[in-house]
């Protein structure tokens, strides 16, 4: 717990912002540092973020990719600050692993359109759900170096996250515009996304230790890749079958509210 009682002591805040604002170069080179390795990492999430939004409808896309990635960004500080208990917890990796599996095969269902502006509302915060999910699943690797940058100092990790949210809007935005253009790269993103949830789960520490304890380190890596796979493939054939059943759905006969009564 001492490094989070280092991240919320008021006086590392009071010299991060003296220093910061008076003009050192060390602390700008490490939000620089902080920016680029986000980026780096996150290109993936840029993915998700246009796979769950290219469902709404044109005017509301923009406020599913910027509230998702602003949320999702804010969560991603707080997980960099517990990083050190984090990534000791059994399991964790493992559930977030397979809820990313069932996030990725739903992104490939049709969705029936919204009637109204409640669906329409509930259909936004939903998109920012699993924006939300899915991104924190797909950073829980990322933190550890961006931590590691942070080195302990909040205002430098606050201000090098945020600065990354406009250029993965801008990615996730161009994104979904190639999503429309291009509708069979829905099952690439789905596949990528898979994919990331198989490696996602082989390196939880759980698994990692049954893995390790019975094989070599070259096999356990070939498993992990083999898992990855898995996953890739088992997002597309999930996918498939929801679109499948979605066609096969008998289509709900039109309403006859409203219509003049029959002639006697």
């Amino acid at each position: 717990m001492g490094s989070i009682a280092q991240y919320l002591n008021p006086s590392m805040w009071g010299g991060s912002l003296r220093a910061s604002f008076g003009g050192d170069t060390a602390f700008w080179i490490g939000v620089l540092q902080i920016l680029s390795v986000d980026l780096l990492l996150s290109g993936d999430n840029a993915v998700v973020i246009a796979m769950a939004c290219r469902g709404l409808p044109s005017r509301q896309r923009f406020w599913g990719v910027v509230v998702g990635v602003t949320l999702a960004v804010a969560l991603r500080i707080v997980f960099t600050i517990f990083v050190a208990q984090l990534m000791q917890l059994p399991y964790l990796k493992l559930i977030g692993g397979l809820a990313l599996l069932y996030i990725a095969a739903k992104l490939l269902a049709p969705e029936e359109p919204d009637k109204d502006d409640v669906e329409a509302a509930a259909h936004l915060w939903g998109a920012i759900r699993i924006v939300i999910v899915a991104d924190t699943v797909m950073s829980l690797d990322n933190i550890i170096p961006i931590a590691a940058v942070a080195r302990g100092n909040l205002l430098l990790l606050v201000i090098g996250l945020a600065g990354t949210i406009p250029l993965i809007v801008a990615g996730a935005s161009f994104i979904l515009a190639l999503l429309d253009r291009m509708p069979i790269l829905v099952w690439a993103g789905a596949a990528l996304l898979g994919w990331i949830a198989g490696e996602v789960i082989a390196t939880d520490p759980i698994v990692i230790g049954h893995v390790s304890a019975g094989f070599s380190e070259s096999v356990s890596r070939q498993i992990e890749t083999a898992a990855a796979g898995a996953g890739a493939l088992l997002v597309i054939a999930v996918g498939g079958l929801l679109r499948r059943l979605h066609k096969s759905k008998p289509r709900s006969e039109p309403s006859e509210k409203g219509q003049a009564p029959p002639e006697a």
